[in-house]
């Protein structure tokens, strides 16, 4: 008789496509996310947590990836007694759950409602280098006002967020355009009512960043041969049909008034082009009210990235300051956050028009860029560590990590095997903890504690002579009394 088949263990591996965050990275996003929200509650919006999942009719519009089920979303059919269900998915955005939260309580809520969210979203696509599919987002919206002031708010609240997180003025720039002023210009080319060339105009217009004029103007018109040699079809226009999409994308002057002139030039006689040229002109005038001024928020048609989403103002936060990529090459950091006006969300709900205005940053993309400047240390302080003695004196090392918590500092008693004294000292060393508190039975008879240093020890085991070693201590001998004010006075000459 053969002998049963053990089952295999499980393995211990993260899904393709996701990872684990550890105690340092989940505090960092943490702290993060909390500073966010100050600047968006001072703004007077209201926090709002909606379910992680939605039904794929509410979601709508799913990535485009044609090769998985339901289009780059994870999905799944509820099923009930007649195998029949409804369609669910783990949330792709934070934005669509807002459209149906606000058409399901539209009557509850007040006009304009302002929400901001924070959370994990879920997308099913290909995985990459840096590119997982789960990752937060934190998102800002106003639903229910066309005014432009709601937008120009938004631009002056994301500049305010990427200053109080940490990235000054001068490393980073808002940068607004308008997807009624490229819809001018795609009037101005004459394509009228043609969907599919106007979507091609489209694709070709948002590899603008990656190709430069001349290429855009190649995939305009004949084509070009890409950096590996493959040659590329391009949409077919005359050269007469491309230049207005030229003259739009690199239409930004010296100054917003020249810009604008230069769009009026791009849209010719499109009455919606020149809509969408006075509603900038508009958030200009407002941004300049307040202060904020072209070395923070700036009028640039060459951001395109999301103008086929979108119906109105677009911006875009990018952050100019250079870093190495893994080449060693300069490069600029880019985009951290991005939004713009949506008119049509709502609507798939209400049948009515519902305008709307957002944004949404990229929480670790901000993480990356604060540790890339060295605002954010590469690891974190750990707590302060009682080491164990004697065993059967636990309650009085209790006691003594319960005066250092209610003073305010993080600390712990040592809970493993406390045979060996030098694994305690090496766990302190694993948790990278500032100090070691140490009292034996010669201590506890003679009412002190030893206190180790155990940053400065390391610096002077690193570099130190024997005298200057002797000279610089690490190590202190303090009454027991005095625990709580040493330990103190040792944390804030670390900071």
């Amino acid at each position: 008789m053969a002998k049963p088949k053990k089952q295999p263990r499980p393995k211990a591996i993260t899904p393709k496509g996701f990872r684990d965050y550890f105690g340092q990275e989940v505090s960092q996003r943490t702290e993060m996310l909390r500073a966010i929200a100050e600047v968006y509650h001072r703004y007077g919006f209201d926090a709002l947590e909606s379910s992680a999942v939605e039904t794929v009719e509410a979601l709508g519009k799913f990535l485009p990836d044609v090769d998985r089920p339901n289009e780059g979303v994870f999905a799944w059919q509820e099923v009930d007694e007649n195998d029949k269900g409804d369609w669910m998915a783990l949330r792709y955005d934070l934005t669509a759950p807002l459209a149906r939260v606000y058409a399901q309580h539209r009557n509850d809520l007040p006009t304009p409602y302002r929400r901001y969210a924070m959370g994990p979203v879920w997308r099913n696509e290909k995985p990459g280098p840096g590119r997982y599919r789960q990752f937060y987002q934190c998102d800002a919206d106003t639903v229910g006002t066309a005014s432009m002031a709601a937008d120009a708010e938004i631009c002056a609240m994301l500049s305010d967020t990427l200053e109080t997180v940490g990235i000054p003025r001068g490393d980073y720039l808002v940068r607004v355009n308008n997807r009624k002023v490229l819809n001018g210009v795609l009037e101005a080319m004459g394509l009228g009512e043609d969907a599919a060339a106007r979507d091609n105009v489209l694709r070709t217009i948002d590899k603008f960043d990656k190709v430069g004029e001349a290429g855009v103007r190649e995939l305009l018109t004949k084509g070009r041969l890409d950096a590996s040699g493959a040659f590329i079809d391009g949409v077919g226009l005359s050269d007469d049909q491309a230049e207005p999409v030229i003259a739009f994308l690199t239409s930004k002057a010296a100054d917003t008034a020249g810009t604008l002139a230069n769009l009026r030039a791009a849209v010719g006689d499109s009455k919606i082009g020149a809509d969408g040229i006075a509603e900038l002109e508009q958030i200009g005038a407002l941004l300049d009210a307040g202060s904020y001024g072209a070395d923070r928020i700036e009028i640039d048609p060459s951001v395109v990235r999301g103008l086929g989403y979108y119906t109105g103002p677009v911006y875009e936060a990018e952050l100019t300051f250079e870093i190495f990529d893994e080449k060693g090459r300069k490069r600029q950091f880019g985009s951290v956050s991005g939004g713009g006006r949506y008119d049509d969300l709502v609507k798939r709900f209400t049948g009515q028009e519902v305008p709307a205005t957002g944004v949404s940053i990229g929480v670790d993309r901000l993480l990356a860029a604060l540790r890339e400047k060295g605002r954010i240390a590469a690891q974190a302080t750990g707590p302060v560590v009682v080491t164990v003695m004697d065993r059967d004196r636990m309650a009085d090392y209790q006691a003594m990590v319960a005066e250092l918590r209610n003073a305010g500092i993080r600390a712990e008693v040592y809970l493993g095997n406390p045979k060996n004294f030098g694994n305690q000292l090496k766990y302190a060393d694993k948790r990278n903890s500032p100090i070691a508190v140490i009292e034996g039975g010669d201590e506890k008879a003679n009412g002190i504690v030893q206190i180790k240093d155990l940053i400065l020890g390391a610096k002077i085991a690193e570099s130190a002579t024997l005298e200057e070693w002797k000279e610089r201590p690490s190590q202190f001998e303090v009454p027991r009394g005095d625990l709580v004010a040493k330990v103190r006075e040792i944390l804030d000459s670390q900071d």
